[in-house]
Formats: structure tokens, sequence, C-alpha cells
């Protein structure tokens, strides 16, 4: 019958059709697997590759014991000029402070024409004290004066006649003598009056109280109505020529260094601005207590200088030749400074140093250093003295 032969499908290559179809199960399952374990492998090996790029270090090859060393950044310093500069606090003064008070006997003010932050001249009036009664005991004493003359004139006349008549024999010659000695008390008296009005004169200028020289008045204590007299404090204090000064305080070893003369840069506080002056004085003594010195700078007139203000000086103190190191490179302990140079073999050598100023590009180096080793730059904290290294030199 047809039947016989007729395919339906349920037979192919004479496997049944579910067979078939649980092997392709199997073998994409399979191939699954394979896949995942494969990008498993990749993505360690990718986690590994990016250890040793980002850590610096390479793969350790079996048996060498270098390749297990950190590689540190090394540089090579070597000598530079460095022009050094003090910096310390201070306090701005005037340079030269004049107190001014009462002169003359004293009294009551009647009127203060200038006031503090005005520009005087020398011999300025700065304060008038009253002198009514002392214009009333001068105008007696000239008068004084005229009665002193009357009789000296007097005296001179009668001594002219006298004179007249001892020729004739009226007169003696002891009368002349007694005359010529009224005459000359007489003009004696005249003298006194004037030297007497005088004096009066003069205490009544010094009454006025004015300025000792020219200057930048600092303080004004005293008003209009006020009675002062010679135990009064300053009436006013005046920095003469407007000139100012910073007391800077310096300690003994920097203080050393100075020398009268050199340039310093004065900032005061509150300010960014900067005014360049001039040492003229350091302090032949050293504070026992504090053990600073004070150096002098002085200043021209300026309205941001205010006497009693805080300021910042930086001073120079000469050019000196030495080595400079970055901050990152220069460590310290309990024993003091100290960097990691390299030594013999790649091994990390310590060695002291003594640190100097600090300038923009680094802390200067003043003795430990010759500039032709192999420094330490970074991770210096993490080294210990004979542990091997490998350099790399900067920007390598």
């Amino acid at each position: 019958m047809n039947y016989e032969t007729k395919i339906t499908g349920e037979v192919a290559d004479g496997v049944p059709a579910e067979t078939a179809a649980l092997r392709d199960g199997r073998m994409s399952g399979r191939m699954r697997g394979i896949l995942i374990a494969g990008a498993i492998i990749f993505a360690l090996l990718l986690a590994i590759a990016a250890y040793f790029a980002l850590g610096g270090g390479e793969p350790a090859g079996a048996g060498d014991d270098n390749d297990q060393a950190p590689v540190v950044t090394v540089i090579v310093p070597g000598q530079t000029t460095v022009d050094g500069t003090v910096e310390v606090p201070g306090t701005i003064a005037a340079r030269r402070e004049l107190p001014v008070g009462v002169v003359g006997e004293g009294g009551r003010v009647v009127s203060v024409p200038v006031d503090a932050g005005d520009w005087v001249r020398q011999g300025q009036v700065l304060a008038v004290i009253d002198r009514s009664v002392q214009m009333q005991q001068a105008a007696a004493q000239a008068a004084q004066i005229e009665v002193a003359r009357a009789d000296a004139q007097l005296a001179q006349a009668n001594l002219d006649r006298a004179l007249q008549l001892v020729e004739r024999g009226f007169v003696s010659k002891a009368d002349v003598d007694r005359l010529t000695s009224t005459r000359d008390a007489a003009n004696a008296r005249v003298r006194v009056a004037q030297a007497q009005l005088a004096e009066l004169r003069a205490r009544n200028a010094r009454l006025n109280v004015v300025a000792p020289a020219a200057g930048y008045v600092l303080e004004r204590n005293v008003e209009p109505g006020q009675t002062v007299g010679a135990g009064t404090p300053a009436l006013f204090r005046i920095a003469r020529g407007g000139e100012m000064e910073v007391l800077a305080q310096v300690g003994e070893t920097q203080l050393a260094s100075l020398s009268t003369g050199v340039v310093a840069e004065v900032i005061p506080a509150g300010t960014e601005k900067s005014f360049e002056g001039q040492v003229w004085q350091l302090s032949p003594v050293i504070d026992p207590q504090t053990r600073q010195g004070t150096a002098r700078i002085a200043l021209a007139y300026a309205p941001e200088l205010r006497p009693g203000g805080f300021a910042t000086a930086r001073i120079n103190s000469g050019s000196t030749t030495a080595t400079v190191l970055p901050e990152s490179a220069v460590l310290a302990d309990e024993e003091g400074s100290f960097v990691y140079v390299v030594g013999e073999n790649n091994t990390a050598e310590r060695r002291a140093v003594t640190t100097g100023i600090v300038t923009a590009k680094g802390i200067t180096i003043t003795e430990g250093l010759t500039g032709t080793e192999q420094i330490v730059l970074l991770a210096g904290g993490f080294l210990n003295p004979g542990e091997t290294i490998k350099p790399r030199r900067e920007g390598a």
C-alpha cells in the first residue's frame, strides 16, 4: 500500500524529532557556558593589567627580587641662588614723635585752631591760652619804663646845670659826684624796667602752644575752655616731617643676618598694599625673655600707615647659594629634618639636613646636601632606610 513509503517528518536521518531537539538545546547551553567563562577570564586579565598600569609597577618575574621594589620619583636639585627674606611682624609708629605740652604758666584755653590729621609748620600756633591778666601786667611795666626814663632825664638835667656852676664856684666837686651817681642810677632803673617788660612779653608769648617742628598731628588732647598748666600731659603729638617706621620684632638668629640700609617691604594689616622702606637701625640689645630684637624700618608718610597698627615686614637678608627642594621631599620627625637619597645598589638612604628660609620654589637646605644627589621627591614617608627602590627621574 502507499502509506508504507509515506514520510511524515517524524523521522529524519534515522533520528526521531524529539531526540534532535534535545541535542540542539544541550549544544546551545554548552556554548553559552563557554562564552561566559571566556568573558570572566578576559575581565580578570583586564583588571590585572589595569592594576600594574595604574600602580606604576610591572609584573614580577620569577626569581627576580628587584622587580618587587617600589618605583619612586627622584630629582637632582643642584645649587640655586636664593634671595634671602626675613618675614616678621611689627608695629607702625612715628619715626620721631614730638609730644607738645604747656611751656609757660598755663591758663584757660581760648581756641585750638588745629586738629588731628592736620599738617603744621614749625612755630605754628596749636592752642591759644587766655592772657588778659598778663597783658595788663605788661602794660603796667611799660608805664614803669616811662617813669624811669623821666627820672633819668631829670637827673641828667640836674647834672648838666651843676657842671656849669662848678666853674663859677657855686657847686662843689662833691655835689657833682652825687648828681652823677643819681643820673647813672636813673638810667639803670630804665634798663631794669625794659628787661622786666621783655620778660613779661616772653612769658606771654609762651602762653601759646606752638609746633616745635613741621609735621603731621597724630593726637589732639585739649579743647577750648580747658585749664592747662605745667603738669598737664601732652596736649598734642606730632610726627616730625610725617615720617613713619615699623618696629619689627626679629629673632636673634635672623637679626644677625640683617644690616642697616637693606630694603624692606611693609604690608599693613587689613590691606594688601605694600610700602617700600629701609632698615635704619638694628636693636643693640636682645630681649632676654623673648630672645628678639627690634629692626626699625623707615617709611615715608602714607594715609594707610597709622601709628599703633600692625604690619608684616619682609626684609631682604641678602643672597645665598643653596639647594632648594620641594616641600614634599623634606620630611621631619623627633630627630629633625631629613630627606631620602638614592644610595648604593638603589637603596633608600636617610640624610639629615638643615633647612633655611622658605621661598616660592621650595625649602632652602643650608647643610646636608651638595645638590648632586638623587633625592626622593614623593612617597618618602613610606620608605625605610636601606629599602631597595627603583629610582625614576621626574618627567621621565
